[in-house]
């Protein structure tokens, strides 16, 4: 059942996680697209602006293939389609062939694009072109056959993107009464960079995820595990529970049977059945009591009233009212109060904790041994201690001995009357007061029990 609840907890802890990712990504993604778009059009119609302003195509010398084929003062060698292909960005004010400065050409477009132009008439047919490189007339004609040609109407100007020679190139199309005029700029850096967003997201989402994976694995085991304990807990409770109450009223039964069996006789004859009855009536009655105050305890925790009181009377009290039990018991107690130790929190419940460790003491006190109380301050605290000399508590108890219904000698504490609840109870009303509780012991010696509080 757990093991469900927690693979069910993170299934949606992931799926909501890659849920948020996916979106952060794709916003992230989505911006850095627009403003890559943005400053590439830019750059574009800058570069158009500049073939429609100072240059003046009339003026460029023609090529032996019929082309106007101005190149810049671009790296010599550099020439046919091959050489566009694998183009850089030249550097700004880098030296042409004569050693002079590059970006001092009017007639080049700005030095810090890898842009070429082309013209063409109505039927598209290339009449002019303008290039910082050296470049042949076949990369000119697939440059333009790369154009949709179709989308161009009336007077609009078209944008568009492609793939040549592994280059991406952005070209802006100007229609005029002689034809057309194409401006093209290489955009690789700028596509480098998305597809480079992308791989990185894909990489980091993934690795965010097998770590959130085990994250999620690690805390959602941790926070389960609180529902496990208390869900065994209350499991263990309802079966020493039901253990508990069980045994009363099946001698109830039994006792109930012989007196309908004998109902001819006497109930003076038939007394010893009916004391067995009322005995297990008493002691499930103080079974239900406890279970009623414990409850009672943890649903007032915010409720209850506390104030100062004075801890050393009520110690004195406790003592005083059980003095003539241990007296019949033949057990020595010897007591050392510190007068006068105040205490914030509830007198009477502070008072039930004290007699419950007290009247333990004693039960479980070896025959003509010695139970011990101390009531002193250290440092900030209030600590009250009750020690006596029996068969101890084994160290694998200590940590049990306040949970419900637990026992180390379950026929030993029915003789004693008890059901397991006493310091279940203690704990309770000390965890309530913010305080500690808690046992130290030697086997064959002894055992004490600690409070501590402010």
């Amino acid at each position: 059942m757990f093991k469900k609840l927690r693979n069910r907890f993170l299934i949606v802890n992931l799926v909501s996680i890659s849920i948020m990712m996916l979106v952060a990504f794709a916003t992230i993604y989505t911006i850095t697209y627009q403003n890559v778009q943005r400053e590439t059009n830019m750059e574009l119609y800058k570069v158009s602006d500049f073939y429609h302003g100072p240059y003046n195509s009339s003026k460029m010398p023609r090529n032996e293939d019929g082309f106007s084929g101005v190149s810049g003062s671009g790296t010599s060698g550099t020439s046919g389609a091959s050489g566009a292909s694998g183009i850089g960005s030249p550097p700004v004010g880098g030296l042409g062939e004569n050693g002079g400065a590059m970006g001092e050409d009017p007639n080049s477009p700005p030095a810090r694009s890898v842009s070429f132009m082309i013209q063409t008439d109505r039927d598209w047919k290339i009449t002019n072109t303008h290039s910082r490189f050296d470049m042949d007339a076949t990369f000119y004609e697939e440059a333009l056959g790369k154009i949709d040609q179709d989308k161009l109407s009336g007077g609009n100007r078209q944008t568009g993107q492609f793939a040549l020679d592994s280059t991406e190139w952005a070209y802006v199309v100007d229609s005029s009464s002689n034809g057309y005029m194409i401006v093209f700029i290489d955009v690789t850096a700028q596509q480098s960079i998305l597809t480079n967003l992308i791989y990185t997201f894909a990489v980091v989402g993934l690795v965010m995820l097998i770590v959130i994976y085990f994250l999620s694995r690690y805390f959602a085991n941790r926070s389960i595990r609180p529902v496990r304990e208390a869900f065994e807990k209350q499991k263990q409770f309802i079966a020493d529970a039901s253990h508990e109450l069980k045994t009363p009223l099946a001698i109830i039964n039994t006792n109930a049977d012989v007196l309908l069996a004998n109902s001819e006789d006497t109930i003076e004859h038939q007394s010893k059945w009916l004391h067995y009855i009322k005995s297990e009536t008493e002691r499930m009655s103080k079974l239900t009591s406890s279970l009623l105050y414990l409850t009672e305890i943890d649903d007032s925790r915010s409720t209850m009233i506390h104030a100062k009181f004075n801890m050393s009377e009520a110690v004195e009290t406790i003592i005083l009212t059980m003095e003539a039990m241990i007296f019949e018991k033949n057990i020595s107690l010897d007591y050392s109060i510190e007068p006068e130790l105040m205490v914030h929190g509830n007198n009477e419940q502070i008072k039930q904790v004290i007699l419950i460790l007290l009247d333990n003491a004693v039960k479980y006190a070896k025959s003509k041994g010695a139970v011990n109380v101390t009531l002193k301050k250290q440092n900030n605290e209030v600590v009250l201690a009750v020690s006596n000399t029996g068969e101890g508590i084994a160290p694998e108890h200590l940590e049990r001995i306040f949970d419900r219904f637990y026992r180390m000698d379950a026929s030993r504490a029915r003789q004693h009357g008890g059901h397991g609840l006493g310091l279940a109870i203690a704990r309770s009303i000390v965890d309530q007061h913010k305080g500690q509780i808690y046992a130290r012991s030697v086997v064959g010696e002894g055992a004490t029990f600690y409070v501590r509080l402010t």
